[in-house]
């Protein structure tokens, strides 16, 4: 242990003798930035930046490690998997498969105590488990689900997806600002454009997303937002996009729910003014009425 970093009280109870953190408690839970976590107890890098995602558990999450840098045994209450540095040993949590978070179908939940974040712009010094793809052509859906804030918020924080953008669509004009859009007479609908890498994320499982992060039920906007600009709408692509969403609208009204969601062809997307981008990163706030509900 002579070459391995001195713990305090609270990292040797987690580390050492596989404690948990509490909830919501640790700064790494909802940490965002680019670069490595590192174990705490002997710096070894475990995670990329690119692997975490919000799970709304509480603690870090993460859906990939760093080649061989994390062991899965067995935990000593029978039932669940733990996860230790393969390096030291060290405790970083738990991990769960099949919860469909993320398309790896993976989480590695983690208490910040066990692990220290580095700054690195880089990312792509180290091989994550899986093997990493070739550089493909990034596309664009586009989804509306009454305020973009939240909208935007639940995707850009989705493994996969390499930007968010709010804005608006669907009106006649050829120009929408925030002013003309807010009276719900514009005919706009308050948008967000999502660009992914198809080699990690589809249409399908983001779309699966959109239905999950709001109520496509509601028919008068979303939430306390109420009005023509916050309904629910999917603007296609193409063809296979507008029946890939009919599919899963066929799905949620065979479980009983009736889908008050519409489909529009591909129309112009106006960028919202700058103060909309990253609202909730930038505020610190959490989104008021988006919150993610299995539906699948």
């Amino acid at each position: 242990m002579s070459n391995y970093n001195d713990l305090n009280a609270e990292e040797q109870r987690v580390i050492l003798h596989k404690g948990t953190e509490r909830a919501f408690s640790g700064k790494y839970f909802d940490h965002k930035g680019d670069g490595l976590y590192h174990c705490k107890q002997c710096n070894a890098p475990l995670y990329k930046s690119n692997s975490k995602f919000d799970s709304g558990c509480g603690w870090p999450s993460f859906d990939d490690t760093i080649q061989e840098s994390v062991k899965e045994v067995p935990d000593a209450d029978g039932r669940r998997v733990e996860i230790v540095c393969a390096n030291c040993g060290g405790h970083l949590g738990h991990v769960f498969k099949g919860e469909q978070f993320t398309p790896k179908n993976t989480r590695h939940c983690v208490n910040s105590v066990s692990i220290q974040f580095e700054e690195d712009k880089k990312l792509n010094s180290l091989p994550l488990d899986e093997n990493e793809h070739d550089a493909v052509e990034l596309k664009k859906a586009y989804f509306a689900a009454g305020c973009f804030w939240g909208v935007e918020y639940h995707f850009e924080h989705f493994p996969g997806v390499t930007a968010a953008v709010s804005g608006y669509m669907g009106g006649p004009e050829n120009t929408a600002d925030y002013k003309s859009v807010c009276t719900g007479r514009s005919g706009h609908l308050e948008a967000v454009e999502v660009t992914y890498d198809p080699s990690m994320v589809d249409f399908e499982v983001l779309t699966r997303l959109f239905f999950e992060i709001h109520d496509p039920s509601q028919t008068d906007g979303q939430g306390p937002d109420r009005g023509a600009q916050y309904l629910s709408a999917i603007f296609y692509n193409d063809a296979q996009e507008e029946q890939t969403s009919q599919r899963l609208i066929d799905t949620l009204e065979e479980k009983g729910m009736r889908v008050a969601t519409k489909l529009y062809p591909i129309a112009p997307f106006y960028k919202a003014e700058d103060y909309h981008q990253d609202y909730y990163d930038k505020t610190g706030k959490s989104p008021y009425c988006h919150t993610y509900t299995k539906r699948f």
